[in-house]
C-alpha cells in the first residue's frame, strides 16, 4: 500500500444560486476589482493508503458521492498525489 492525499474540490454546478460568491464578487468589484464570475468552492484534503493512484482516485469519487458532494447541485473534482 502507497500513501496518498486526494484533494477533492467541490462547487455548485454552473445556474445553481452561489450567494457566497456574489456577496463577496460585489465586495471585491467595490474594492475597485473587475471580474467577470467568481465561484466559492470547499477543498477536502483526504490521506489515505491505496494500492494504486487510480485506487485512491475511486475511493475519493466514492466520499464525494457518497458524502462531500450533492450530485444534483455540485460538480467536483479529484487529484491523487503520492505522498
Amino acid at each position: 500500500m502507497t500513501a496518498y492525499t486526494a484533494t477533492v474540490t467541490v462547487r455548485l454546478k454552473r445556474g445553481v444560486l452561489d450567494p457566497e460568491a456574489e456577496t463577496t464578487k460585489r465586495a471585491l468589484e467595490r474594492l475597485g476589482f473587475e471580474l467577470e464570475e467568481l465561484r466559492a468552492a470547499d477543498r477536502f484534503e483526504v490521506d489515505l493508503e491505496a494500492d494504486s493512484a487510480d485506487g485512491a482516485r475511486d475511493r475519493a469519487d466514492e466520499m464525494a458521492e457518497r458524502l462531500l458532494a450533492n450530485p444534483t447541485i455540485h460538480d467536483y473534482d479529484v487529484e491523487v498525489d503520492e505522498r
